[in-house]
């Protein structure tokens, strides 16, 4: 993985700077303001700084042996064998993760430790510990396994929610460990693999598909190295992730005449009100001409609903009952910058309806420049968001807006369905509030919530 800063006067000076040298596959991973240097610097206003991050072609995966979760299992097993056997220790023992209880079979004690986030003087992240003292000696089997997997969740979410400073310290001077360091101790091998099974569950919990939960833990311990702090290594799934979602797309101006926007999607999704969303940012914010049309008519309410923001926004509002009429709104709205065009919800089964919003959307294929936007909900299920993803990709390949993430807790399915589809995602939506409510779409804060930290 290739990770660099850019600096520039503003954001997008740098992002064309990063993306000139690196290519256009590059991931913003953090944005930041920094200073100039020098005396100068003071009076002068401040750069914009991007980090970006790169996947290398080159890089190969190694030939598996077990799998993570297999080994997690084997190991399980040993540490469980090694419990029955161990008795309890007053004595402080090797570092483990913060609140969580282990034993050393090789000393014969169980001990307990708090972690914390440290740099050296080279700025080296590494793990510091303070050993806690096990009071009364209690057998190990009356651990409650919940109570220290829960101990891991709250650690895990501390971690995340200071991500950026522990990515902006391994960004600033990056080093590798050394391949020649010592193979670590079954106590601290176990210790990472019960780490990695963590982030896994938290990915399942999430509602992350489990070949692609699978996948990116197995592609993390690639590049994981004997006694790697755990910051470490949530750091490198953290990157992967977002590298996964890749950077988000939204609607840009055509470079010749207006762009049609074509809004599909299942019923009941938002399609609607997330139309009025967008043409109220691009009106209000951007200052651009749009156009609204429906060509929804099976429902009325829609219509009106359409209509009454066109009113308030004072932009014009058509209802089209035929592909033709698609033609006659780009000759009408020529001079404007967008054309936003709500298509009927209606059921993925529904062959009619499927080859009447086909029809409607490939109309004006060699007039104008065209983009199709697929609106789902963060709450449908995962198997039905499939049948409607293979639907609509056999009609145009299309960009994702998801809405409802205020009406879910899990947001795995953004991330299968990206890798599911290829498709890019563009904005997300979590109310009804018009204009607001409505974002780009986030990676960072998405991989974040998914990982188990609060999403803000």
């Amino acid at each position: 993985m290739i990770i660099k800063k850019f600096q520039g006067k503003t954001e997008s000076e740098a992002k064309e700077m990063a993306k000139k040298e690196l290519g256009e596959s590059v991931v913003i991973m953090n944005v930041r303001n920094v200073k100039r240097k020098g005396l100068m610097g003071v009076f002068a206003s401040p750069l914009v700084e991007v980090t970006v991050a790169l996947e290398e072609e080159s890089e190969k995966p190694k030939a598996p042996t077990m799998t993570a979760l297999e080994q997690l299992a084997a190991k399980q097993r040993e540490i469980n064998a090694n419990r029955e056997r161990v008795a309890m220790s007053t004595v402080a023992g090797p570092q483990t993760m913060a609140g969580s209880v282990t034993n050393n079979p090789a000393q014969g004690q169980i001990v307990g430790s708090n972690l914390n986030l440290s740099t050296d003087a080279s700025g080296e992240v590494y793990v510091d510990t303070k050993p806690v003292r096990v009071q009364n000696q209690v057998k190990p089997d009356i651990i409650p396994e919940a109570t220290e997997a829960a101990e891991r969740r709250e650690i895990i979410e501390e971690k995340l929610d200071t991500l950026e400073s522990l990515l902006k310290q391994k960004f600033d001077k990056t080093s590798n460990l050394d391949d020649s360091e010592e193979t670590a101790s079954p106590e601290e091998q176990n210790e990472q693999m019960k780490f990695e099974k963590l982030l896994y569950n938290m990915m399942i919990d999430n509602e992350v598909n489990e070949k692609y939960a699978n996948s990116i833990i197995e592609e993390a311990e690639k590049t994981n190295k004997p006694n790697m702090p755990f910051d470490y290594m949530l750091t490198n799934i953290y990157q992967k992730m977002i590298l996964k979602f890749g950077n988000p797309t939204i609607i840009t101006e055509a470079e010749k005449g207006p762009k049609i926007v074509y809004f599909v999607g299942p019923t009941g999704v938002g399609k609607t009100t997330t139309i009025a969303k967008i043409a109220s940012k691009l009106c209000l914010e951007e200052k651009k001409r749009v156009a609204l049309l429906t060509g929804d008519t099976y429902r009325i309410a829609a219509a009106e609903q359409l209509r009454t923001y066109a009113n308030i926004l004072e932009i014009p509002f058509r209802i089209i009952y035929s592909p033709d009429e698609i033609e006659q709104a780009l000759e009408e709205f020529h001079e404007y910058d967008y054309i936003l065009v709500d298509t009927a919800g209606h059921s993925h089964h529904n062959e009619e309806q499927r080859n009447n919003t086909n029809a409607m959307i490939h109309s004006v294929d060699d007039k104008a420049e065209c983009e199709v936007y697929l609106v789902l909900s963060a709450t449908t299920k995962y198997r039905d968001l499939i049948d409607i993803a293979d639907t609509y990709k056999a009609m145009s390949d299309y960009k994702i807006i998801f809405t409802k993430l205020d009406e879910t807790t899990a947001f795995g399915n953004l991330l299968n369905l990206r890798l599911y589809t290829g498709a890019d995602l563009s904005y997300v939506t979590y109310g009804q509030n018009v204009p607001d409510d409505i974002d780009k779409f986030n990676p960072q804060t998405t991989v974040k919530s998914i990982l188990g930290g609060n999403q803000k």
